[in-house]
Formats: structure tokens, sequence, C-alpha cells
């Protein structure tokens, strides 16, 4: 994680470590967006050492190139930070106000047969480089990451966050503590699933021992919000003769 560089850094993580504690705390969105509001502090008044109005002004300004609900997930997290700050006395900032929110129409893309096809063939075709391990760690978890997505239909961050106690891999049930809205939630894994996912456990188990994450970093973290798009984008399909990938046909480097 990278470092807070404002006088607020030590305010920033007891504000984390409360929402932690409470479960309303979101890696993928809240840490990035806080980190961006510290460095703007910083940057604006490095010797600063006390939070003004000018600065919760200035950072939650809606900006002209801003939708109502790219500016409400960017400037929530510092809301609920100043509210944090003002209930204990440490701060008497006003907060800021937070734009109405929009409705918005979503079409998702339906994959074809060969798209999905190629996507797969991409995932199982990744390289291990000079065996660094970064590169094994990759090898192993992107086929069963995107499968796991695939087969059971649950969120990016359902994935990457999922604590590798709540996959019981004997019954073949996940627990999801975090989800969109907070929910906890079960998912049933399909047989031919829980068979990739148990092949998995054991390997990657042999290269970072007594992991946290499910599918863990190199770090022995869990993967940020980037890494999927990253995955996506550096594997994307290339044109192949069409070979149905079958659901249990993960690459996994036993």
């Amino acid at each position: 994680m990278k470092e807070f560089r404002s006088f607020l850094s030590s305010q920033i993580h007891s504000f984390i470590r409360y929402r932690q504690a409470s479960q309303r705390w979101d890696d993928s969105s809240y840490e990035e967006n806080l980190m961006l509001f510290d460095h703007y502090c910083h940057a604006n008044d490095p010797c600063a050492t006390a939070l003004t109005q000018e600065m919760v002004d200035g950072w939650c300004r809606q900006r002209r190139t801003e939708t109502n609900n790219y500016c409400r997930s960017r400037i929530y997290v510092v809301d609920s930070f100043v509210r944090f700050l003002n209930m204990r006395g440490l701060s008497n900032v006003q907060t800021p106000q937070i734009p109405r929110k929009e409705r918005r129409r979503y079409l998702p893309h339906a994959f074809t047969e060969e798209e999905l096809i190629r996507f797969f063939h991409e995932c199982d075709s990744i390289p291990v480089i000079n065996s660094r391990k970064e590169t094994i760690i990759r090898k192993m978890s992107v086929p069963v990451f995107f499968r796991l997505l695939y087969s059971s239909g649950i969120r990016t961050n359902e994935a990457r966050l999922l604590l590798r106690e709540n996959v019981d891999l004997r019954r073949g049930i996940l627990d999801i503590q975090y989800s969109k809205g907070h929910d906890q939630h079960y998912i049933v894994l399909h047989d031919s699933m829980l068979e990739i996912m148990r092949r998995y456990d054991a390997a990657i188990n042999g290269i970072v021992p007594e992991r946290e994450y499910f599918f863990p970093s190199i770090r022995n973290s869990h993967f940020n919000r980037g890494w999927v798009t990253k995955i996506s984008t550096c594997y994307g399909a290339k044109p192949i003769r069409p070979t149905p990938p079958p659901t249990n046909s993960a690459t996994i480097m036993l």
C-alpha cells in the first residue's frame, strides 16, 4: 500500500481501522480516493497541521468533466472521514455537499462463444518469466480467478477480497463477507469449479504459505482493483482456431 503523506496520516489510519472494524471499508475505492485527497492536501499545503474548509471544498468541488455519480464516488470517503473527525472533536470543518445521484443506464456486453474461447485460451497461455515468483502466481491465479467469475457470477471485488477461511473446499461453498451494500451471502460452486479450486489451493499454498486471501498477491495481500483491468487488457483475446476450453481445464502448475 502506498504511504499517506500529509499531516492527516495518523488520523486517516485511525479512520481506516474504524471502518474496517465495522466492516464498512472498501479497499477498491475508498483507499484510492482517500490517498488522492491526502496527496492533494500535502501538495497544496505541506506545512499545514490542521484540516481546513478550503482543503475539503477544493478537493470535493465537482469538476467540469465529472458526472454527478463519479463525483459522489470520489468524495464519499472524504465526507465520511470529515464526519469521523467532527464526531471526535478533531475538526469543525463542514462536510462537503454531495451531488444528487443520477440514474444511469448500463448495457452489459454479451460475450459470444468465440470471444470466451479466445479469452480463456489467453488466460491459460500466460508465460512464466525467468521463474519469477510474481509470474508464477499470475499464471496459476488468472485462469482460476476468471473461471470463478464466469461459473459463479460473483463480482470482481468479491473474488479479489475472498478470504481463504471463507472458502469451504469440502462442501464447495463460498462465504461472501463483503459485497455491494455490505451484504453477506453464500455461493455454491459447481463440481467442476470446486475441483479446480481444490487443485489451485494446494498448488498456491506451496508458493504463498499461510496466505490470508484465496487469491494472494506476491506480498501475501489481495490483488487491487486495477489488477483485474490490467490482466484483462494485457491478455486480451487473440485470434485462434476455436477449441472450447472445458470448465475444468484451468492451468495449474502442480
